[in-house]
C-alpha cells in the first residue's frame, strides 16, 4: 500500500472531494454533476448497468502497478462489460474503500488514470463514494452504464454453424503477469502494459451487435472459461481451431516458451478483448475466425473443445485461485 506523502487520515472527506471532482471533465449528457446527493443522467430507453470491484493484493500490486495504471485498469473492465451486450458507454460511478493511511499522491495519480480512462472512452464521470477502511486495505469499485442502440447480444443466442470470431488480442495480459512474478518485465514490455492497462475494444461491441453477431463477452477470465459460458448458455459445442491461435502464441513464445504461451492464450485473463459468434460469412473489420459452433452430439454437454478435445485448463476463478 502506498504510504508516506500526505496520509488520508490528515484530509477531511469533503477537502479529498476537493481534490478529485475537479480532474474529471463535464459531460453534455449529465444534467446533474457530482455535488449533490446524487448525480442525474440523460440516458437511452434501455441502459446497460454492470459493476466490478479490484483490491489491493489480490487484482493489483503496488510494486507493480501505479495509481494511474489502477484507475486505467477498474475502468477498462467495466467498459469491456458494456461493450460485450453491443452498448455504448456512457458513464461512471466511482467507489474508493481505504486505509487512512494511503496517501494522498497515491489517490491523486489514481484519480488521473481514471479520467485519462474515461475521457479516452468519452464517458463522463458520474460521482461514487468514499469510506474508510483497516489496516491495509485499499478497494475500487466501479459502476458503468451504457446506452443500447439496438437489441442486447446475449451469451445464449449462439447457433449451431455460427463463426467464433475474437476481436483483440489473446494472452497478452496474462503474460505480463507471468512476467512480473518472474522478474522478466523486459522480456515483453507490451504485455506487462497489457496487464497493467487492458485495452478492450469498445467501438467494436456495438458494431458486432449491428452486423448480427448472436452471442458476445469479454475475456476476462481467459478464452475457455469465457467461450465455456458461451457454449453452456447457448446450449452448443465450441470447437476452438487450434491453427488459428498460432499467431497469439508466436507473439509470446520468445519470451516465455511455446508450452507456457498456449497456457496464456487458452487461459489467461484480463485481455477484455471480445469474443463473439456469427452466422456463417464474412466477418466485420478487425474480427477473426479462431472456431465454430456446432450441435451437442447424442449425450454430449454443451462445452467447449480444442480441435475436437477436451483441455485441462480452467481459466481464472474468483475463489478457486490461489
Amino acid at each position: 500500500m502506498m504510504t508516506g506523502g500526505t496520509p488520508l487520515r490528515s484530509l477531511d472527506e469533503e477537502e479529498l472531494l476537493g481534490r478529485i471532482i475537479p480532474a474529471f471533465p463535464p459531460s453534455d449528457d449529465l444534467v446533474v454533476a457530482p455535488g449533490d446527493d446524487a448525480a442525474v443522467l440523460l440516458t437511452s430507453e434501455r441502459t446497460i448497468a454492470t459493476t466490478d470491484t479490484v483490491v489491493l493484493g489480490r487484482d493489483w500490486l503496488d510494486a507493480w502497478s501505479s495509481g494511474a495504471d489502477v484507475g486505467h485498469k477498474v475502468v477498462a473492465q467495466n467498459l469491456a462489460d458494456v461493450a460485450a451486450m453491443g452498448g455504448v458507454p456512457t458513464g461512471v460511478l466511482v467507489t474508493l474503500v481505504a486505509d487512512p493511511e494511503l496517501s494522498l499522491e497515491w489517490v491523486i495519480d489514481h484519480t488521473k488514470g481514471l479520467a485519462e480512462a474515461c475521457a479516452a472512452a468519452g464517458v463522463a464521470v458520474l460521482g461514487g463514494d468514499l469510506s474508510s477502511a483497516p489496516a491495509g486495505v485499499v478497494m475500487v469499485s466501479l459502476t458503468a452504464l451504457g446506452r443500447l442502440e439496438a437489441a442486447p447480444v446475449l451469451r445464449s443466442g449462439a447457433r449451431p454453424g455460427d463463426v467464433l470470431a475474437v476481436n483483440g488480442s489473446l494472452g497478452l495480459a496474462d503474460a505480463g503477469l507471468r512476467l512480473l512474478q518472474a522478474g522478466a518485465a523486459e522480456r515483453l514490455p507490451a504485455a506487462v502494459e497489457r496487464q497493467r492497462r487492458p485495452e478492450p475494444p469498445l467501438a467494436a461491441g456495438p458494431q458486432a451487435a449491428t452486423c448480427g453477431a448472436t452471442a458476445m463477452l469479454d475475456v476476462s477470465d481467459g478464452l475457455l472459461r469465457d467461450g465455456g459460458r458461451i457454449a453452456r448458455a447457448s446450449h452448443v459445442v465450441i470447437d476452438l481451431d487450434l491453427e488459428a491461435l498460432v499467431p497469439d502464441v508466436d507473439v509470446l513464445a520468445d519470451a516465455l516458451g511455446a508450452q507456457q504461451a498456449l497456457d496464456c492464450v487458452l487461459a489467461g485473463g484480463e485481455e477484455h478483448s471480445l469474443l463473439a459468434t456469427f452466422p456463417h460469412g464474412d466477418l466485420p473489420d478487425g474480427w477473426r475466425a479462431i472456431g465454430s459452433v456446432r450441435a451437442p452430439g447424442d449425450g454430449e454437454a454443451a462445452r467447449i473443445l480444442v480441435d475436437g478435445r477436451v483441455v485441462t485448463h480452467t481459466g481464472w476463478d474468483h475463489f478457486r485461485a490461489t
